[in-house]
């Protein structure tokens, strides 16, 4: 099931239940959810990109 079509579900059964109010909440939370989904960041936390951390040497600390 796609964002758009839980929205549309959510929100008819929203006004079928006569709460126009969580029909709106739901819009926003579906346009905040979208937003989030295609951020920058949640390309690393797919596993898409590796992460390659310095070297402890190149950052300064010395090692004993």
């Amino acid at each position: 099931m796609t964002l758009e079509q839980w929205l549309e579900d959510a929100r008819m059964d929203a006004l079928r239940r006569k709460l126009p109010e969580l029909a709106d909440l739901l819009e926003t939370l579906a346009q905040t959810t979208a937003a989030l989904r295609a951020a920058d960041w949640n390309d690393d936390a797919s596993g898409r990109h590796e992460v390659h951390a310095a070297p402890a040497e190149s950052r300064g600390s010395k090692q004993q």
